[in-house]
């Protein structure tokens, strides 16, 4: 009899998963065996693909998508009751990877208040609600994960990066409170915090003269890609990672 998956028919919800490091994240828990809430905020047909693709050849959907802010609490409580609606099952897995930066890299001199607003609004509180609704909603008694995603730039602070690492930086605080705060639980909170990586999100406003210098500061001698990213994701989703609990996971390839 084949063996089954280290994720078999465990409910994962991946916040931002329509594209970028999300959307590998959501790929890859569903080639463990998971299956999947993919989240979007607006581009709904990317995230309805990215279900297709993974319910493709599947008897039974393994994937649905459902629009939602995670800065709205009322958007965040949808999420997981569209996930226990649909798999008829509690949520196992919570991964938070929607975030917003200035693509214009602002001194903080030079920040907005709309712009830190909406900076904080989307990264730490959306972390915050995430991670408040999956304390009170994921199964308990093992198998439960918190992974959230932050930045390398938390321990790297680049110039013109004040907002975002700022509200990063209290995500990480909050993951190592909320590790001991579940104590009991069997539900394990830790942040993935990848360095540069060729997404849409990081190379928007960027030259590729500003790329290319970025690549040959890390001793890879190239920006990271997601698939570097999304297996130390699924580790820690598997019952493997049982014993990482409140850390901060640096993915960079040696960026700091």
């Amino acid at each position: 009899m084949a063996t089954s998956l280290p994720l078999q028919d465990r409910v994962a919800i991946v916040t931002g998963s329509s594209r970028g490091i999300g959307k590998e994240i959501a790929l890859h828990l569903a080639s463990l065996g998971a299956r999947l809430v993919i989240n979007c905020t607006s581009n709904s047909h990317l995230a309805d693909s990215v279900a297709a693709h993974i319910n493709a050849n599947q008897l039974t959907p393994r994937a649905i998508t459902v629009c939602a802010d995670v800065s709205d609490p009322e958007s965040v409580k949808s999420l997981f009751d569209s996930a226990e609606e649909a798999f008829n099952s509690p949520v196992h897995i919570l991964v938070n990877s929607a975030g917003v930066v200035d693509v214009h890299l602002p001194s903080i001199a030079n920040t907005t208040d709309e712009s830190f607003d909406r900076i904080m609004n989307v990264n730490a509180k959306g972390a915050f609600l995430c991670a408040r609704e999956a304390a009170n909603r994921l199964k308990r008694g093992g198998g439960g994960r918190i992974i959230l995603l932050t930045t390398s730039l938390a321990a790297a602070f680049k110039p013109g990066y004040g907002a975002y690492t700022a509200s990063k930086a209290a995500v990480e605080a909050m993951t190592k409170i909320l590790a001991k705060e579940l104590k009991g639980t069997g539900i394990t909170a830790n942040c993935v915090a990848p360095g540069p990586v060729a997404t849409e999100l990081f190379l928007e406003g960027k030259t590729e003269e500003t790329v290319k210098m970025i690549a040959e500061g890390n001793p890879f001698g190239r920006i990271g890609e997601t698939k570097d990213i999304s297996p130390v994701v699924g580790f820690l989703a598997t019952d493997s990672a049982e014993w990482v609990n409140g850390q901060i996971i640096r993915v960079n390839g040696g960026y700091v």
